[in-house]
């Protein structure tokens, strides 16, 4: 699984990641976790605010930070 946190790494973007990364170890998965900060690829992903939640090339969340459970949903 490939999940990025799109942003410019905004306090917003890196407490996202974070959460993310502490939802990844969590639940025991596999994920490769990336930050994309490029604004053409934050684009080219259909988010047009940050932060931003791709898994699997699906921009599943854009503009806000999503809840821990959320964010579980959206990983498994």
């Amino acid at each position: 699984m490939l999940v990025k946190i799109l942003g410019p790494g905004c306090k917003n973007c890196q407490r996202l990641f974070q959460e993310v990364e502490g939802a990844i170890k969590e639940m025991g998965i596999e994920a490769r976790l990336e930050k994309v900060e490029d604004l053409d690829e934050i684009i080219s992903h259909g988010a047009l605010r940050t932060p931003g939640l791709v898994v699997d090339g699906v921009l599943k969340v854009s503009g806000r930070i999503p809840n821990k459970e959320e964010i579980k949903k959206y990983l498994s």
